[in-house]
């Protein structure tokens, strides 16, 4: 499991941090999650992401967490694209998505 250090986790980040472990205890389970459950999570937890600055102690917390992570990145789409994906996972997608669109005009 992903445990980020408690005493390097600023008090600003607690909740980040404690909705981040539930989302990805939610993502890794066996059993079924309830919907309503899954997505009053991911609501709060977007909401405490949108309530926190983008700093080094908040990237560490989501280095932690992927689910987290990619939840900030859809988020954050429309301002920065595929901000924490790797650019070469980036890139290839935005490659495929071209080829995609320019099969479709071919038709």
């Amino acid at each position: 499991m992903n445990a980020t250090p408690s005493k390097a986790i600023p008090d600003r980040l607690a909740v980040v941090v404690t909705l981040a472990h539930v989302l990805e205890q939610l993502e890794a389970s066996r059993t079924s999650v309830g919907a309503d459950q899954y997505r009053s999570v991911v609501r709060r937890l977007a909401d405490e992401l949108a309530s926190v600055p983008a700093d080094s102690a908040l990237r560490a917390v989501l280095d932690a967490h992927p689910a987290a992570s990619q939840l900030y990145e859809n988020l954050n789409y429309r301002h920065a694209g595929l901000c924490r994906s790797p650019l070469e996972h980036a890139l290839g997608a935005e490659l495929r998505a071209k080829e995609a669109i320019e099969r479709a005009r071919r038709r």
